[in-house]
Order: structure tokens, then sequence, then C-alpha cells
């Protein structure tokens, strides 16, 4: 796949995850529409093939963190806060064991 091809993949994939992170949160999602834009804008003119590999890179992780570590939070009242994580977020746990095994 070409570099171009890779830039415009990760453009996408950055606002489709944005879309899910922010959902129905207007203002999150403006904020993170302009960021997004504004640093594919920043770099629009980088030739360096060394560099935009380094960009992806950056921007591979910051979609991985948006998708796994970002959790809405929603004000219900004056010191309450609810949080909404989505389905990718929830994973199986370890069970808890009340007697662990003992050392020998």
């Amino acid at each position: 796949m070409s570099q171009a091809a890779k830039v415009l993949q990760l453009f996408k994939t950055l606002h489709r995850t944005r879309q899910q992170v922010f959902k129905n949160d207007a203002r999150a999602l403006e904020a993170a529409r302009i960021k997004i834009n504004e640093e594919f804008k920043c770099n629009k003119s980088e030739t360096s093939p060394k560099k935009i590999e380094e960009l992806i890179k950056i921007g591979s992780d910051v979609e991985l963190i948006l998708r796994t570590s970002v959790i809405q939070g929603i004000h219900t009242d004056h010191s309450t806060l609810k949080l909404v994580p989505r389905k990718d977020l929830l994973i199986e746990n370890v069970p808890y064991c009340d007697a662990p095994t003992q050392k020998q």
C-alpha cells in the first residue's frame, strides 16, 4: 500500500474512532474533528518517507489510545458522574478467587 493510501486510511480511521468514542457529545466530536484535520493539514507538505512513516505511527497510536482508553462521563447532578463505557472497553477479567492457593 502506498504512503498516500496509508495516510488517507489513517485519516478515515481516526474520524470513525472519533465518532464512536465521543458519540452523543457534540462539543467533543467537533473539537476532535478540528484537531484531527488541523494535524493532517500541518503535515500536508511533508515529503520525507521516514517522517511520514513516523507520523503514521503516531496517528495509529493515538487511534489505539482513543479506542481502548477513553470512557465518556455524563454529569448527572452536581457531584455525580455516570461513566458510559463502550462494548469494546468491557473485557473479560480474571475471576476473583476467595481461597488463594498456598505456595509450597
